[in-house]
């Protein structure tokens, strides 16, 4: 049965579906049956594996507003499955009120396909509404990516408080699978200072590998690939498959 990790931050430009995109493809590599579900309405994990957003049938969409089985929308890719997104997935925190159960519609769709993986992540929109809170009720955990940048820690207060708030009144058993530090620079003092501060803050939780800020990495979804694919001797490729190796660990 999968483990269900929800990749989330509200700040947008962290690094959020990278890691989603290359975790999905470096864990397939290492033998895992992985599933990526795109919730956010940019689709960005979508292209990121290939798959053509024009030419869906079914996406994520179809699955939590219309109970199409989500079998039946998931695309398989050399690099994982994908359950797809599209851009109509913008207007499905409106259309999801007025459904039964609103925050449990993404969990009862996984569950549906939960015993064909070992891993499921969830790419979730740069927010803290409807969709995002759909994830964290499906979710075992949550992999929030944190750029070591200025106001990297910016918004993780709201982002705990959210957690606190699903864990008390949706999903208890929620917590930090893990907290992936992105864009770092050696070269800088500040980025080893960013580091220190967020390692202070989620003691235990902080995954020992750092992404380095790598131009491959920013390159790789105009091609519709994994950065383990497009140059798999890259500083990042070589980082997110070190950083699967330490999430195969906790799993």
């Amino acid at each position: 049965m999968a483990k269900i990790i929800a990749v989330v931050n509200q700040k947008g430009g962290v690094g959020k579906t990278t890691t989603a995109v290359n975790l999905t493809a470096t864990l397939k590599d290492l033998g895992k049956r992985v599933l990526l579900c795109d919730f956010d309405p940019q689709a960005n994990a979508t292209s990121g594996l290939g798959i053509d957003k024009r030419k869906l049938q079914d996406s994520v969409y179809d699955v939590v507003v219309n109970d199409t089985p989500a079998v039946q929308a998931i695309v398989s890719t050399k690099f994982g499955d994908v359950l797809p997104a599209t851009a109509d997935l913008a207007g499905a925190a409106v259309e999801l009120i007025s459904l039964d159960n609103p925050n449990m519609r993404l969990k009862n769709a996984l569950n549906q396909v939960k015993d064909d993986y070992d891993v499921i992540f969830i790419d979730c929109p740069p927010s803290l509404e409807m969709l995002t809170v759909n994830a964290l009720a499906a979710a075992d955990g949550i992999l929030v990516p944190v750029q070591c940048e200025y106001y990297a820690l910016e918004g993780l207060t709201d982002l705990m408080n959210t957690l606190r708030i699903v864990k008390k009144r949706i999903n208890p058993d929620l917590e930090i699978f893990g907290v992936a530090l992105t864009m770092f620079d050696g070269r800088t003092n500040f980025s080893t200072q960013v580091a220190q501060e967020v390692r202070k803050h989620f003691p235990g939780k902080v995954f020992a590998t750092v992404i380095p800020r790598n131009v491959r990495l920013a390159e790789a979804p105009s091609h519709g690939l994994p950065v383990t694919v497009y140059d798999k001797f890259s500083r990042g490729a070589a980082a997110y498959k070190a950083m699967a190796e330490e999430a195969i660990k906790k799993l």
